[in-house]
């Protein structure tokens, strides 16, 4: 499904490079493209939210091996958070992308796991040891 965006041509030239163009935040998207192409699992998450430290305990207990990004808390780094939802199209933290492919959030991976899809998605070595 695509997204309505905005069409470039109705935003007035003295506010063109403000949205979605600032390089601060464009760099914080480079960042998770990076991690995703190099990491079979990463998440995407920040401090003091509940819903991102389940998600990493259900893969500490699975176990999966994972690359976590922390941008700020609810207090800091909200723009380079904001960035990162307004590129995915995803308005929650975690985000949770297993070989490339964005699953969701932490319930959409508890609902993987508890459907035996999870083991489906990994290969075998990206567990880790016990």
């Amino acid at each position: 499904m695509s997204r309505n965006i905005f069409p470039q041509d109705r935003l007035h030239p003295a506010i063109a490079n403000e949205v979605g163009g600032r390089a601060d935040y464009r760099s914080t998207v480079d960042d998770v493209i990076e991690a995703v192409k190099q990491h079979p699992v990463v998440v995407v998450g920040m401090r003091q939210n509940p819903e991102v430290k389940k998600a990493l305990q259900l893969l500490d207990a699975h176990p999966v091996s994972y690359h976590y990004l922390e941008y700020g808390s609810y207090f800091s780094e909200w723009r380079r958070r904001l960035a990162i939802k307004m590129w995915l199209g995803w308005p929650t933290y975690p985000m949770v992308f297993i070989k490339g492919q964005f699953v969701g959030g932490f319930s959409d991976l508890a609902q993987l796991k508890n459907n035996n899809q999870l083991d489906t998605l990994l290969a075998d070595d990206h567990k880790t040891s016990a």
